[in-house]
């Protein structure tokens, strides 16, 4: 890697926290599968510690580049000029993998800890052009979307990503390999894609979920007042219990229940 001073990049409203670990970077590459596809979008490459090794390590797979930054741009540019025309300057949250024709693809990438979360849904809106992701994310972040039903930190993310991708928490990154050094710890998780059926309201689901976790408290039968004028709404399974106590499993038959009664 190119001997960089990473000051000269830096821009807070980017939240950008720049990856110096050579090691940790080449762990993350290797954290791809590569089982079921041959493109890889990165997204936020910075300054391409990520992006050198999957190059040299996979230089007959397709690599897109997903930058915000135009200074970062041009750079990457210079260091990997054969790669120049498939470094998109866009806002990840505005990109549509279908306005180049990509339709089966990995994700991977250092991952804003402000956007972090909004990353995980736009890739869940096109999950099914994407079977795997390898994400860094701010551990606490990291630890909420590999939690389980009954864990305080269970919630609306477990509970989505967990629908449609199987989660693994891979290992955990200090602080000090990074610049500037943040405050917190961060963490590499893996996502795969489940084969499972996934025949059922989509928007009801993601509906749902943010409703009863953002009530968690309340019973369902009290959070989810919307669909009490469904016929035999008090007769729907699980009911009785608040959001943290329903597993993933046992979310997609609530809203199963409720298409049918619809």
């Amino acid at each position: 890697m190119h001997d960089v001073n990473h000051k000269l990049f830096l821009k807070k409203k980017f939240d950008q926290y720049f990856l110096k670990d050579q090691n940790i970077a080449k762990k993350i590459v290797n954290s791809l599968s590569f089982e079921s596809y041959n493109t890889v979008v990165e997204i936020g490459p910075g300054l391409g510690i990520l992006t050198q090794y999957l190059l040299n390590q996979n230089p007959y797979h397709h690599i897109f580049l997903i930058e915000i930054d135009e200074e970062l741009i041009s750079f990457l540019k210079k260091i990997f000029p054969i790669y120049k025309n498939q470094i998109i300057h866009r806002d990840f949250l505005k990109w549509n993998p279908e306005e180049i024709n990509l339709q089966n693809f990995a994700i991977i990438g250092n991952f804003p800890y402000n956007i972090s979360s909004q990353i995980l849904f736009h890739i869940l809106r096109y999950n099914q052009y994407i079977p795997e992701c390898i994400g860094m994310f701010q551990k606490e972040v990291a630890k909420r979307i590999t939690s389980h039903q009954g864990k305080k930190t269970y919630g609306i993310l477990s509970v989505l990503v967990q629908t449609f991708y199987d989660v693994k928490y891979l290992f955990t990154v200090r602080e000090k390999v990074f610049f500037p050094i943040p405050n917190v710890q961060s963490a590499v998780i893996s996502l795969k894609r489940k084969n499972e059926n996934t025949n059922f309201n989509k928007s009801m689901l993601f509906q749902c979920v943010k409703i009863a976790f953002n009530q968690r408290r309340k019973k369902l039968k009290n959070s989810l007042q919307l669909f009490k004028h469904i016929p035999n709404f008090q007769e729907i399974p699980f009911l009785n219990k608040r959001a943290e106590e329903l597993s993933v499993k046992e979310f997609l038959q609530l809203i199963k229940e409720i298409e049918i009664r619809k």
